[in-house]
């Protein structure tokens, strides 16, 4: 949701009262008055780069906002706006506001409260504080009565292409779906409608090529990570140079890539059975009650549970990605050779070999990665936003590797040991230990500090996957068109 602001040169006067579908002399002529402040080469059109000089003068901030308009109002598909396209376009729109604010005018008082708009998205499952609630009210209360008439909502969204209440509540809802090639966090939460649209599995699929992509570009800092996690404690004198040089000289700078291929194809069998599991845990959680909303703590043990599903059925991919990954120079000719060289020296055990501390591992990566990412975001929401319920893009960025950052140092052990557990058949004079087994062993020879060794390499990929993440994911979410 953006700052809509509309300029106050313009004196909006309207009749509080009147239905946006009614005919109306005094708002189409306010509307001539706007088409002809934007129509800035005054040709009789308006387009994309006019509205956003236009609306970037009158104080809009969303980037977005323009190509959104033409696109909807753009009737005869040329790229711009004549004058009958640009008031078709503000009827229909004001028809949507007045639909939306009547729904939120629970008591039917022509003005939307503190209490309504609480109410409202919580039936989204959005439950905000009314210090909260209080800052969405002040960015469109204009005349401080801490009400908000119909007037108010009209003028401040005017320019908002937003289509029902769950547009509002936008930045409320959704995180960014960003890939580090750790855990996956808990899945996104999506309404009804945008199920049915197939909005879901576009972002899904926006999603998984941004961790592709991700990925790849630090694939190199992921290999050698899995190497000092297997081979620094062998020899102490290994470091991050050391073991870079070493890498290279063993297997040329394509080296450095090894594993990547299985590590990328498995995010999209990963991100599906992740989410079909979540949704349908959600269901089971919910019972017949469709809109209670699932609490912080509610999303945290669904999203465990998911995970561990998606788990189970692709962890073998992850004993073949290590596998890969740690492999010298010809001791498997690909994906298929390797799987068929575990199953038959080592038997169908071996593909899930670590389990047990990865699926541990879930639970502390899950829990504190959505708590520290929720209360991040709602104490820099209370703190910061008073103009709007939007925390912005870098906020979210940095909330999101923040929380990632902590869920990876709580459950790095539990990794470090699966990693040691998957290479181990693989690595001459390895000790073939369990879990446990493996944590004493470490713990004996290594001390506290070996049961985060590689970490890191772990720490510098994060603000480069993150970064690579957001910016893919955006551009993919444009080319399948799925709104910012």
């Amino acid at each position: 949701m953006g700052d809509a602001r509309t300029p106050s040169c313009l004196g909006w006067t309207l009749a509080r009262c009147q239905d946006a579908g009614s005919a109306d002399p005094e708002r189409e002529k306010r509307w001539a008055e706007l088409f002809e402040q934007l129509d800035l080469n005054k040709d009789g059109r308006i387009d994309i780069n006019e509205l956003r000089i236009g609306l970037g003068a009158w104080g809009f901030l969303r980037s977005d906002v323009e190509e959104q308009i033409v696109r909807e109002g753009d009737t005869n598909n040329d790229g711009q706006l004549d004058f009958e396209e640009f008031t078709e376009y503000l009827r229909a729109h004001e028809k949507r506001l007045r639909l939306m604010f009547r729904s939120l005018d629970y008591n039917n008082d022509g003005c939307i409260d503190l209490g309504e708009i609480q109410r409202s998205l919580h039936s989204l499952g959005v439950a905000i504080s009314a210090e909260q609630a209080s800052r969405i009210l002040q960015s469109m209360d204009k005349d401080g009565t801490m009400t908000i008439d119909w007037n108010e909502w009209r003028d401040h969204f005017l320019f908002s292409p937003i289509h029902n209440i769950e547009d509002i509540a936008h930045f409320w809802k959704h995180s960014l779906m960003l890939d580090i090639g750790e855990h996956l966090t808990v899945p996104d939460e999506f309404s009804e409608r945008e199920r049915r649209s197939g909005l879901v599995w576009r972002q899904l699929v926006a999603g998984a090529m941004a961790g592709a992509v991700s990925r790849t570009g630090t694939a190199p800092l992921d290999r050698l990570k899995v190497f000092l996690q297997v081979h620094g404690s062998r020899n102490p004198r290994i470091n991050l140079w050391t073991s870079v040089r070493k890498m290279v000289q063993e297997g040329g700078i394509q080296s450095l890539w090894r594993g990547n291929g299985i590590n990328v194809l498995k995010i999209a069998p990963e991100s599906a059975i992740k989410f079909m599991a979540y949704e349908q845990i959600k269901r089971l959680m919910r019972g017949d009650n469709e809109n209670v909303s699932l609490r912080v703590q509610e999303r945290f043990v669904a999203g465990s549970l998911a995970g561990a599903t998606a788990q189970t059925i692709i962890y073998p991919m992850e004993v073949l990605k290590t596998r890969l990954t740690l492999r010298k120079t010809g001791q498997y000719s690909g994906m298929a050779d390797c799987a068929k060289k575990i199953l038959s020296n080592e038997g169908v055990l071996a593909f899930y070999r670590g389990y047990v501390p990865n699926t541990l591992g879930i639970i502390p990566y899950a829990g504190i990665d959505l708590a520290v990412y929720e209360t991040l975001k709602n104490a820099w929401l209370q703190r910061y936003c008073v103009d709007s319920a939007d925390p912005g893009v870098l906020v979210l960025l940095g909330c999101g590797t923040v929380s990632s950052t902590c869920g990876q140092l709580a459950s790095y052990p539990l990794a470090l040991v699966r990693t040691r557990m998957q290479a181990q058949a693989s690595v001459d004079g390895a000790p073939k230990l369990s879990m446990l087994g493996q944590f004493k062993h470490i713990v004996s020879q290594e001390g506290v500090p070996g049961l985060y060794r590689g970490i890191a390499p772990n720490f510098l990929k994060v603000i480069p996957a993150v970064s690579i993440s957001y910016v893919v994911y955006e551009h993919m979410k444009k080319a399948l068109g799925v709104g910012s």
